[in-house]
């Protein structure tokens, strides 16, 4: 009814280790390279200009040397509102194999 303490749904290309730390998954387009990038609050996630929180990272495949970038977003709360990426697509964490 009023959903006043439901928490949103998890963003499914985002896993949150604990409190402060993040990973995602990126595969680049040209060749299929897989990438994690794993980043924290404190020392990776920046505002910008509008005030959104945000991890915006370029990507370059150690192999191929293919290039992209990759967007997290955040709301105040540091909850994943959304992912981009240009030259990559995310791999959902479902499919990751530890």
């Amino acid at each position: 009814m009023f959903n006043l303490f439901r928490k949103p749904p998890a963003n499914p290309n985002v896993k949150q280790d604990d409190a402060q730390t993040f990973r995602v998954r990126v595969r680049t387009l040209r060749h299929g390279e897989i990438i994690e990038f794993r980043f924290t609050k404190g020392a990776h996630i920046g505002i910008d200009d509008d005030g959104n929180y945000m991890f915006r990272k370029p990507v370059v495949s150690p192999e191929h040397f293919d290039r992209g970038e990759l967007v997290v977003q955040f709301n105040n709360r540091y909850q994943v509102t959304g992912t981009s990426g240009d030259g990559v697509e995310f791999v959902p964490v479902k499919e990751w194999k530890d």
